[in-house]
């Protein structure tokens, strides 16, 4: 029996020149007349059919100005117009009052909207998960600290929401370089509460509606500090573990 002789190693070039030949030559055998694939067929196609077979295209980036985030950025500009119309008339004028419950509820029902749009067509991005809580602080701590300039919410009840909101801020950019602290189930809990029982608050309403406000109020400050000792906990675990070991999606 006649061994066949050793395989002379080709050099990388011809391999590459090689393997090329063989694949442009499968097709042509096996194209159909006409096709792209067929003999005759130009270098520039044969270039993107290779190159639509042999590379991975890349997702799209999503765009940082998307929908969600503009009515994030909205939230944020509605917050002094809100302010502005608490305290015309004096802070007391029921037309007035009327008018910045309103302007509220507008910029809370956006919280709810930015968040299922950013969810539903794949807009969640780092700047709105960052954002957005920043946002609900900023219209949150705006009325709390205008309703108890007026009397009406004792002043403690805001500087125990403020003092968590301000400090949760710090622990989110303390850590974002490690990763982003989603807004958990809990936070949003205790947001609805909020934003339910300030509007209560705004409305020039009295009797069992104003108690009923107040009451709700109480569950607001309970759940406010309860997932505050949370975000504390989630902040450690990103700080002391690698980095971007658990960045938020």
């Amino acid at each position: 029996m006649v061994r066949e002789p050793w395989p002379v190693p080709r050099p990388v070039g011809a391999l590459v020149t090689v393997q090329r030949d063989e694949v442009e030559g499968r097709w042509a055998d096996a194209g159909p007349s006409g096709s792209e694939f067929a003999p005759g067929t130009s270098a520039e196609q044969t270039h993107r059919v290779e190159s639509a077979l042999l590379h991975q295209v890349e997702p799209a980036a999503v765009p940082l100005m998307n929908i969600a985030n503009v009515l994030t950025v909205l939230r944020i500009l509605i917050v002094p117009i809100f302010l502005m119309a608490l305290f015309a008339g004096g802070g007391h004028d029921p037309g007035w009052r009327w008018g910045a419950a309103a302007l509220f509820g507008i910029a809370a029902i956006t919280d709810r909207i930015d968040g299922q749009l950013a969810r539903k067509y794949g807009l969640v991005t780092d700047f709105g998960k960052l954002m957005d809580p920043i946002a609900d602080k900023a219209l949150i701590g705006a009325a709390l600290i205008g309703l108890s300039m007026l009397g009406d919410l004792p002043w403690w009840i805001t500087l125990v929401i403020i003092a968590r909101e301000l400090g949760v801020t710090l622990l989110r950019l303390a850590v974002v370089r490690r990763g982003v602290i989603p807004a958990g189930r809990g936070g949003k809990l205790k947001t609805l509460v909020q934003s339910v029982a300030i509007a209560a608050l705004l409305l020039p309403l009295s009797g069992g509606f104003a108690t009923a406000g107040m009451a709700l109020m109480y569950v607001a400050v309970v759940l406010t500090v309860g997932t505050g000792l949370d975000y504390v906990g989630q902040a450690a675990r990103l700080w002391f573990g690698s980095p971007g070991g658990r960045r938020a999606a």
